[in-house]
């Protein structure tokens, strides 16, 4: 379970203190897909950088699994949006490297690698280099370089952000797909309200003026259901997001 416990978080401008979040409170379930929704410079990006331990709040507290976050965990992967690949490594090496920092023996980094790469789609593209690689394929890389740590939380800084509509779409249908087959807990930051929809077993909508607070918490049970996008839920849906977006831009 993961919890914000009164976090509040400031930044100093001009030698006053501004604030971000104010006594936040949120509490995620084991095994939720939470996807966090708002205007941009509202703070999700934020908020996942205090779940990760790279950012302390000024106050209050962030909780994994009743471990109080104020560092790294081993058990945390985290997906950048620029993917985070080191342009001089080749497609092995870069999905390796969380293994080789571990001191995983060779002969199973190697297998480990190898099971990866087959299960994404990427054998054909081992040797490749970033700059060899579409969008998509950067991206499936990443999430090899997770996968391969066996984390039991996934967070994602708009992942699919530079994407083209049908590459977007087709790793949406990836990453719900691993979602579910290995129940991790996953916390997604997007703009898109379809893709939030689509993912989201729990979409959390954030107001647009500071502090951030919440405006909504809206339960998804259809997600995961065949030809979701297609049905009356995923649009009745769309237009409830849409609305607190646009409620969540006036004045409190």
């Amino acid at each position: 379970m993961i919890e914000f416990s009164d976090c509040s978080l400031f930044y100093l401008q001009e030698n006053t203190k501004l604030p971000v979040y104010d006594k936040f409170n949120l509490t995620i379930n084991k095994g939720e897909s939470v996807v966090l929704i708002g205007p941009s410079g509202c703070g999700k990006s934020t908020l996942l950088y205090m779940l990760a331990g790279l950012l302390k709040p000024s106050a209050g507290q962030v909780i994994v699994e009743g471990q109080k976050i104020d560092k790294p965990r081993q058990s945390t992967g985290f997906i950048l949006q620029d993917y985070g690949l080191f342009p001089w490594l080749n497609v092995v090496d870069n999905i390796g490297l969380g293994l080789k920092i571990r001191g995983i023996h060779k002969k199973e980094k190697e297998l480990m690698i190898k099971q990866i790469l087959e299960e994404m789609g990427l054998a054909p593209f081992a040797r490749h280099y970033p700059g060899q690689l579409s969008g998509g394929q950067r991206q499936r890389v990443a999430l090899a370089r997770v996968l391969t740590l066996k984390p039991d939380l996934l967070l994602m800084d708009e992942p699919l952000s530079s994407l083209d509509a049908l590459t977007r779409e087709r790793l949406q249908n990836l990453l719900l797909e691993i979602q579910q087959k290995e129940q991790l807990t996953t916390v997604l930051v997007t703009h898109d309200i379809e893709e939030a929809i689509f993912l989201g077993s729990r979409i959390i909508v954030l107001s647009g003026e500071l502090p951030t607070r919440i405006i909504g918490d809206l339960s998804n049970p259809m997600v995961g259901t065949k030809d979701f996008r297609t049905t009356d839920n995923f649009f009745k849906l769309t237009i409830k997001v849409r609305e607190l977006l646009e409620r969540g831009l006036e004045p409190a």
